[in-house]
């Protein structure tokens, strides 16, 4: 019997954000950047690229996944005391190319607004205590 290769995220990923948890498909990481609530979802299976690398039940768990990141990063918004008007999903990869889904919650007067946040400005970390803080929100989110 073939054993596959275990999951692990791409180094890129450890540099800017933490893991929260695991949900069935993804590992849950917050962008440690807080100027915007931010997820990453990252399927936990080894050399996935693109979406069509996904069988087609879990690209319908991904999309479930991303339904449920959206409402714990307006509640991250809420508990910050800034109301998420616009969720941005994007599965780019033109850095990371490891198959991953950036969820974030924008506001029009948040500091990029309507431009694109990569590359835009150095990210705001959290700190250890309000890092913590958000990842056990997210933790105690319903579907969280």
């Amino acid at each position: 019997m073939k054993m596959s290769a275990p999951f692990t995220p791409h180094p890129a990923f450890e540099a800017g954000s933490v893991v929260v948890m695991d949900w069935p498909l993804c590992q849950v990481r917050l962008q440690d950047d807080a100027r915007l609530p931010w997820l990453i979802l990252i399927p936990r299976h080894p050399g996935l690229v693109e979406l069509e690398d996904l069988e087609p039940a879990q690209r319908a768990r991904l999309m479930d996944e991303i339904v449920r990141a959206g409402a714990v990063v307006r509640r991250l918004g809420e508990a910050a005391g800034r109301p998420v008007q616009k969720l941005n999903v994007a599965a780019l990869g033109n850095v990371t190319t490891q198959l991953h889904v950036h969820v974030v919650g924008r506001r029009h007067d948040d500091s990029h607004w309507p431009d694109p946040i990569w590359g835009k400005g150095a990210a705001l970390p959290y700190g250890a205590e309000a890092l913590q803080s958000a990842a056990s929100r997210i933790r105690l989110s319903p579907g969280g």
